[in-house]
């Protein structure tokens, strides 16, 4: 049987609508957030805060994403608004090079670029990270390896194997482990589930066939740990297993309540939404980011800065206990 934590909420609480509300704007710009995949719920919860961010500054800003997580459907999308003439651009990278030549058209033509989750990016005026992602990964690893009593296999899974964040989560997890936990070991290589629930199920079905003494499975991308806590559950594997990973309780809740899925990790993708074309503001308006800098949005109230990376604090640990407390 293996042993339930209460996980508390860590750094700056994830706050709904918490958002500083500047001056509308008189000067109006064209913002487009393009994000990996439209549709899921993370990406939903992100264009929430750019549709805030519009209705409080005035600016024409508004999401894309396209139909499946495709880098080069990315980049056509990019392509698109670059066409269409936007003054900038808020990206959230489903591959990193893979978008380093268009982002490159995009700043030779004068259009601002934010990016976010990809913080090797070069062609960006900034990179903003809702943390340091390997401690991230770490964080999450903890908790698992706790929860597994610190020995006995387990799986990792990311959305993308050119998913920059997913893989600095996984690797900072894998680096945690051997460090901290040595009886604890790594099956298998990277599951990779394109970020659908639905691959994510199948490829934990097949981990759990070639490992059945399995005790822990890492997911990243948001729909990993449901797909995962299903296979667990249509096993009747929860109390023998310990499942955590990044994800939000509307994706994960009824896994989090059987207890096929132990704890998540996420931030607020709304904020992050409104941070990125806020960014993009500001370097329109001539204005720099400095270290310790408060962005005046939960969990950026004191950022890091280094070299163009962005890092906030901004994530938080759920379980059942504490889920209903983030209704998103």
């Amino acid at each position: 049987m293996k042993t339930k934590i209460v996980l508390a909420a860590t750094a700056a609480a994830v706050a709904v609508a918490a958002f500083a509300v500047p001056a509308v704007s008189q000067d109006k710009k064209k913002i487009a957030t393009v994000v990996k995949i439209a549709g899921i719920q993370w990406f939903n919860r992100m264009e929430e805060g750019v549709k805030q961010f519009a209705a409080d500054t005035g600016h024409d800003a508004f999401q894309v994403g396209p139909a499946q997580a495709d880098p080069q459907q990315q980049v056509a999308l990019i392509e698109d608004m670059i066409a269409q003439g936007v003054n900038a651009l808020a990206v959230v990278p489903m591959s990193p090079e893979a978008l380093e030549p268009v982002l490159k058209r995009a700043m030779d033509s004068g259009i601002t670029v934010i990016t976010h989750e990809a913080a090797s990016q070069q062609n960006t005026n900034y990179d903003l990270e809702a943390f340091k992602n390997e401690e991230f990964g770490a964080n999450l690893m903890k908790q698992m390896a706790e929860c597994m009593g610190g020995e006995g296999e387990y799986a990792v899974f990311v959305g993308s194997l050119t998913s920059q964040t997913h893989n600095q989560w996984v690797d900072g997890a894998i680096a945690y482990q051997k460090a901290n936990f040595p009886n604890m070991t790594l099956v298998g290589d990277k599951n990779e589930t394109a970020d659908d629930q639905q691959k994510a199920y199948e490829k934990a079905q097949e981990v759990l066939r070639a490992f059945p003494n399995i005790k822990g499975m890492q997911g990243s991308a948001s729909t990993d740990v449901a797909g995962i806590g299903l296979a667990i559950e249509e096993r009747g594997l929860a109390d023998k297993t310990c499942v955590f990973g990044t994800s939000l309780p509307s994706i994960a809740g009824q896994y989090l309540e059987t207890g096929a899925v132990d704890g998540i990790g996420f931030w607020d993708p709304s904020v992050a939404g409104y941070a990125m074309n806020k960014l993009a503001e500001m370097v329109m308006n001539g204005q720099t980011v400095t270290d310790g800098m408060d962005l005046g949005l939960p969990g950026y109230n004191a950022v890091k800065l280094e070299g163009k990376v962005i890092y906030g604090q901004a994530f938080v640990n759920v379980n059942k206990d504490n889920m209903k407390d983030y209704p998103f």
